[in-house]
């Protein structure tokens, strides 16, 4: 069985300045959005962007992916929590980001930009989508680097099995209900866990980017580029939240389903349903 490497979290330590590597790979995300961006604005002039649109739709989505997100984190996962200490919900640097709040953060920063510059939302919703899944392919690598929301118990001859140390008491409380477990942690110290945060750096980031990347290369209609990233990035979801260990705070929901899996199927149903619309509206 592997065990998780335990990088430093601390990429580079400037005397009372610590850059983590977290923050490093939000910013290499933001980096591959305007090098993409800016690729596609070449090879598809048909689209109408400019390089100034691009680095200003990037300020935009900077702003909902953080205040999304955390809003998001609030409302779907600790929201007693945080009535009951609300100052809490401005310590960022604590943890406690969503997807999915950022994703919702995300759709109401391309409204405001698309008023701004006088463009539909699915014309900038399109442009956007491609551009998303190597930002969060660079957020799971993140994820693992910290080795923070690592996967669910599998066995530890699996040849992906990897103890992470940062699970100690959470293997602790899991394996005195569970004879089996038991054994494996007197044996191996920790419980044999699904590395699963490269599991969603592969599936909602590689896979949903090379998808949607050839998917736009050329002309769609207006509202299907969203669609697919839509049912592609709540498919992938749904099925990598199978492996990954759900919030102890809240485990399996009604159906036995993660929080990531409900709100993930009112994606791709709503992706599903967007696709047709707009290939009928195209029609027409």
């Amino acid at each position: 069985m592997m065990i998780h490497p335990q990088f430093n979290a601390v990429a580079i330590s400037l005397g009372p300045i610590a850059i983590r590597w977290y923050g490093l790979m939000y910013l290499i995300g933001f980096m591959l959005f305007i090098a993409l961006g800016r690729h596609r604005i070449k090879r598809r002039p048909d689209l109408g962007w400019d390089n100034r649109q691009l680095d200003d739709l990037l300020f935009y989505g900077v702003l909902g992916v953080v205040l999304g997100g955390r809003l998001g984190y609030v409302l779907f996962y600790k929201l007693g929590d945080y009535l009951a200490n609300p100052i809490a919900i401005f310590k960022i640097w604590e943890g406690g980001m969503s997807f999915h709040g950022g994703f919702l953060g995300v759709l109401v920063a391309l409204w405001l930009f698309g008023r701004k510059s006088q463009k539909t939302f699915w014309q900038v919703a399109d442009f956007v989508a491609p551009l998303v899944p190597t930002g969060l392919l660079a957020g799971r690598i993140g994820n693992f680097i910290n080795g923070e929301l690592w996967g669910r118990v599998t066995t530890p001859d699996a040849p992906w099995a990897m103890r992470f140390p940062q699970a100690a008491q959470e293997d602790i409380t899991m394996a005195a209900t569970h004879p089996q477990w038991q054994v494996w942690l007197e044996q191996y110290g920790g419980l044999p866990r699904h590395p699963s945060q490269l599991y969603q750096a592969a599936l909602e980031g590689l896979c949903l980017f090379l998808i949607l990347w050839a998917f736009s290369a050329k002309p769609r209609p207006t509202a299907q580029v969203s669609a697919v990233f839509l049912v592609g990035y709540g498919g992938f979801r749904f099925i990598a939240e199978f492996a990954r260990e759900p919030d102890s705070f809240l485990g399996l929901l009604a159906g036995q389903l993660s929080m990531g899996q409900w709100l993930s199927l009112p994606m791709i149903l709503i992706g599903i349903g967007l696709y047709i619309w707009a290939g009928k509206r195209a029609a027409r």
